[in-house]
């Protein structure tokens, strides 16, 4: 039996699944519509595709480093249960292959992108989805290609990540200093890697704010404009990872602790799990009436 593109946008309106996932029910239905929409069910498309609404807000961070490639993502899911299990490890490594091997521009383009499983990653996770029972999904990601020797850490099971990429040679003592400066950015979360980086609009409002701080502290416009010049100093101490001081050892400084081992920091990549998410809150009564309401239904 043939069939239209209005079918398949029926098929897709009536159980949320992909244009494609329905064009190839219907395909395989020979046209037949009930009988497309059970071979979705039956897939676990179109259970996957109702829990696309719902809140993923909990997940982790993961790292994979192939040579000197290393990718860094974060894979939500809904309950932090899940994210502990072994298996939700695995999907996110998975993930982090498709990245290093594909080089997307963005979790659009990762979605197309095709999996070991001969399947693209929307499809990968669908089926995941249709296991596990939860909404998962790609949040973000960071690539990484050096010249020099890659380092990455991940804190408390994939709460937080860091992933770093080092110019110089891969010795024992530069190995070293590079964990211990995942370490650093884990502990001090620097926005940024040198002053250089600091755009003149931000110094400037930081500089607003500093000298209103001090003047309503009650000191004069003119030391106010004095106080600031120290402060922004700290700022970038804060801020600016090789202006910090090294958290085992404060009489140093970050940039002396690369320039003891001959090596420099190209750039790093930090992600925390869930960071500016929303997440999903409802007591328990909320929870009981919805239900005893989805049983009347």
């Amino acid at each position: 039996m043939a069939f239209t593109a209005k079918d398949v946008m029926a098929l897709r309106e009536k159980t949320g699944a992909g244009v494609m996932d329905c064009k190839k029910a219907l395909t395989d239905a020979d046209g037949d519509m009930s009988k497309a929409a059970d071979l979705l069910r039956e897939r676990g498309i179109a259970k996957a595709e109702k829990k696309a609404s719902r809140i993923a807000a909990e997940g982790i961070v993961a790292c994979v480093i192939d040579g000197n490639t290393g990718v860094m993502v974060e894979l939500n899911c809904e309950s932090d249960f899940v994210a502990k299990n072994p298996q939700f490890l695995e999907i996110a490594n998975e993930v982090a292959k498709v990245v290093a091997k594909c080089s997307p521009a963005s979790v659009e383009e990762l979605l197309a992108c095709n999996t070991a499983a001969n399947g693209t990653v929307e499809e990968y996770l669908k089926g995941k989805i249709a296991i596990i029972g939860e909404k998962i999904a790609v949040r973000r990601f960071e690539k990484f290609v050096t010249e020099g020797f890659l380092e990455s850490y991940i804190h408390l099971g994939g709460k937080l990540g860091v992933l770093l990429d080092m110019n110089g040679a891969a010795t024992d003592a530069a190995k070293e200093v590079a964990h211990d400066i995942t370490l650093q950015i884990a502990f001090t979360k620097p926005a940024y890697l040198t002053k250089e980086e600091v755009s003149e609009e931000t110094i400037a409002k930081e500089k607003e704010v500093l000298k209103q701080q001090a003047m309503n502290e009650g000191k004069p416009e003119a030391i106010a404009e004095k106080m600031v010049l120290g402060r922004i100093k700290k700022f970038y101490e804060e801020n600016c990872l090789l202006e910090q001081a090294f958290i085992k050892d404060d009489s140093k400084k970050i940039s002396d602790l690369l320039k003891s081992a001959g090596v420099s920091v190209n750039k790093f990549a930090f992600f925390v799990m869930g960071e500016g998410l929303e997440k999903k809150s409802e007591d328990l009564s909320e929870e009981v009436a919805k239900q005893v309401a989805a049983m009347k239904n």
